[in-house]
Formats: structure tokens, C-alpha cells, sequence
């Protein structure tokens, strides 16, 4: 993202007024007299093996008072560069790709010592320097986000009403299953999607589908309008349950979305269908989720609290959990080996499904196509604006 164009869209918003999010939640069990809590602004995918943190807090070792963040990257930027988020939080999850450096470049976060973190030995070879992934969790060359998830995004589908596995993104265009299509209403990974589609297939010359250009964006665009038009899609889903609602009920056949989406869908249905999650051969959208520690979490002397939890994210415990909970990949190596030696957790058939699951996501990853999540494309204005004439046609 250029530093400009990054400045003067955040400047912008704040003129404009835009409001900034400042509910607190404390988990439950911290009390005023114990140590100070090191204070999280977090994502609820941020936490495994409870309903709440205190399974988290409790492999930490150190008491933690976490905030719900919602999911939008211009509210967290702006909360933390112009607003009150480095006074309020020492930590704080993103919201997709290029925070890290947005954030590192206005100095609202810092860099960190990793020599600190004793599992960042486990950190997946992706993220080593050179790694496809090094630069999502470094800026100019420095580490200043530890990973928590990733995943590749796909399309799940009712293989029981389709009696075939899609291959491919072009299956939702395909006449025979007009208006049992959904699509996530969000430019972000939708246009980055179906650029990658169009851009493998042929269909439009695209240079770079992370990234495109005005007249790019454009093109993909027009070519969702005319099958929009055509009543090709059911809906744009928003929200989890909606998306999980919509698979569940039958009303589409298949949807552009969320490994979980697809795994609560499937769990909501019984024998009424098998919801999957395919592979396509054109790619997807490959992304990760981090943890960062903020100027003031420094200021204020709370770099052990952070490394602590910093560390329980790249645990083996951590990684097994959320590819059980929610079907994210984990971060780090030999998950395999830590369900193997947790049994009591991970019985036969789970370890099966899960290794089933670690199985396809190296299939998705390894596609070609695959384009980097990235929420600040240079040209966001148009991807706004062709999107927003999107849902009008």
C-alpha cells in the first residue's frame, strides 16, 4: 500500500467522522487486586478450548481482559493510529492482510523479539525469511506479528444434492443451478475470487488478482452484473449464521465462504445433505490472521504478558484446536504428532478427519492461482465503487 494514499484515506475517514469502537469485555475471574492484565482487543477465532478466554489465559499463564473486535480493518486502523486504541490495548488480532504494515508504518505497533517466544521454532517454513509468507508478518524487514490462522478460501456445496465435487469456480455459473448460488457480500475476497477465476480461465486479462486495476475491477465486475442480472446468484450472504443458514437449508447448493461456514452447515444438516469443501483448480484466496503488540502494550511494560500468549498461539495445543473448532490451518509444525499423543482430545475418527482436513488444505495452498488476502489494494476506490454498483444491478 502506498504511505500516501494510506495517510490521506485515513485522514479522510477521520474528517469525515467515522466512529471508532471502545466496548470493553473483560473475561470473567480477573480481579482488580491480581496482576495487571495484558489487555487484547481480539477476533472471537482468537481463542480455543472455551467458550470464553480461560482456556487461554489459563496456557498463557497470564491474565488477560480481551475486547470483541469487529471485523472491519478501516475501524481498527483508524482506532489505533487517530483514535484511542493504543491507550485502551497492548494487543490486538487484524483483520487481514497489510494491517501489519499499516499499522507499522504509522508506529501504532512494535517491533518484536522473537528470541522471546520459545515456540516461534515451530512457526511454519512459510514464514521463514523468503518464505511465501515472510512478509505478512514483518515490515521492512522486521517481525511485528506473530500468526494465529490461516486458510485458503473455497467453496463449500452440497455434494448430496450435486452427486459430483466441483473442481472449479465456474461451476457457479453454470445455467442449471441459477439462483441456488450465494456469494459473500464483501468486495474483498469476492472480487479477489473471482478475479482468480477469470484471470485462470481466460476469461479476463488480469495482471494481478490481489491487486487489480481500475479497469480490471471493472471487468470482474460486469461480468458478476450481467449473471447477477441473469438471477444466477440467490443472495450476497452477510454475517456467519447467514451464510451457514442459506447451506443448511438447502436454499443454495453452493457458496462462496469460510471453512466453518461449511463444517457448521454440515453438522446443522443431519443426513438431509453433505455439505463439502472443494478444492478449485483456478485457486483461492490464501490469508492469515495475526496477533500484534501495540506502542502503548511497550509503553506500558507489558512485552512478558504478550510473548506469553504470543507463545500459546504457536503451541501445538493451539494449532490442534482450532483446526478442530473452526477448520483453520494451524501455524506451526507437528500437529500431527501432538494429536497423536493426545488421544483422550483427538479419539480415531477425529484424527482421521482432521488429517483428512490438514490433507485438503495442502491441496488448496498448492494450487497456482492462489492470490495473497490483501485489504488495502491501491485502487480500493474503485473496487468500492464497482462494488457498490454491484449490489444495485
Amino acid at each position: 500500500m502506498n504511505q500516501s494514499d494510506f495517510t490521506r484515506r485515513l485522514m479522510l475517514k477521520t474528517l469525515a467522522g467515522a466512529a471508532a469502537v471502545a466496548a470493553t469485555g473483560r473475561i470473567p475471574g480477573i480481579s482488580a487486586a491480581e496482576s495487571k492484565p495484558l489487555k487484547v482487543w481480539a477476533s472471537a477465532v482468537a481463542k480455543v478450548g472455551a467458550k470464553d478466554w480461560s482456556a487461554m489465559q489459563a496456557k498463557a499463564g497470564t491474565p488477560l481482559a480481551v475486547t470483541a473486535k469487529s471485523a472491519r480493518a478501516d475501524e481498527a486502523i483508524q482506532k489505533m493510529v487517530v483514535g484511542d486504541g493504543n491507550r485502551l490495548f497492548d494487543a490486538l488480532t487484524d483483520n487481514g492482510g497489510g494491517m501489519e504494515d499499516a499499522l507499522a508504518s504509522e508506529k501504532a505497533i512494535v517491533p518484536l523479539d522473537v528470541s522471546r517466544i520459545p515456540n516461534f521454532k515451530n512457526i511454519l517454513p512459510i514464514y521463514h525469511d523468503g518464505g511465501a509468507a515472510a512478509d505478512t508478518i514483518r515490515y521492512k524487514g522486521e517481525v511485528y506479528a506473530i500468526p494465529y490462522i490461516s486458510n485458503a478460501d473455497s467453496m463449500a456445496y452440497d455434494y448430496k444434492a450435486l452427486g459430483f465435487h466441483p473442481d472449479s469456480w465456474g461451476v457457479m455459473f453454470d445455467s442449471q443451478f441459477r439462483g441456488r448460488v450465494a456469494l459473500q457480500n464483501d468486495f474483498g475476497p469476492t472480487l479477489t475470487t473471482m478475479a482468480i477465476y477469470l484471470q485462470q480461465s481466460g476469461k479476463i486479462d488480469i495482471k494481478n488478482a490481489a491487486d487489480m486495476t481500475p479497469g480490471e475491477v471493472k471487468a470482474v465486475c460486469q461480468y458478476l452484473i450481467d449473471f447477477k442480472k441473469k438471477g444466477q446468484f440467490r443472495t450476497f450472504w452477510d454475517g456467519f449464521q447467514n451464510g451457514v443458514g442459506l447451506l443448511a437449508s438447502g436454499e443454495v447448493l453452493m457458496s462462496s465462504c469460510w471453512e466453518p461456514v461449511a463444517l457448521v452447515a454440515n453438522r446443522k444438516t443431519g443426513d438431509k445433505a453433505d455439505i463439502r469443501y472443494g478444492t478449485m483448480k483456478e485457486g483461492h484466496q490464501t490469508w492469515n490472521n495475526v496477533i500484534m503488540f501495540s506502542k502503548g502494550g511497550r509503553r506500558r511494560g507489558a512485552d512478558a504478558a504478550y510473548y506469553k500468549l504470543a507463545n500459546v498461539y504457536l503451541s501445538q495445543w493451539f494449532g490442534a484446536l482450532t483446526l478442530k473448532t473452526f477448520g483453520f490451518a494451524p501455524q506451526m509444525r507437528n500437529v500431527d504428532a501432538y494429536m497423536d499423543a493426545h488421544k483422550d482430545t483427538f479419539n480415531d475418527a477425529t484424527r482421521k478427519v482432521l488429517n483428512k482436513r490438514l490433507a485438503d488444505k495442502s491441496a488448496r495452498y498448492a494450487v497456482k492461482g492462489n492470490a495473497w488476502q490483501n485489504v488495502f489494494p491501491k485502487n480500493i476506490r474503485a473496487y468500492q465503487d464497482w462494488w457498490a454498483r454491484l449490489q444495485a444491478a
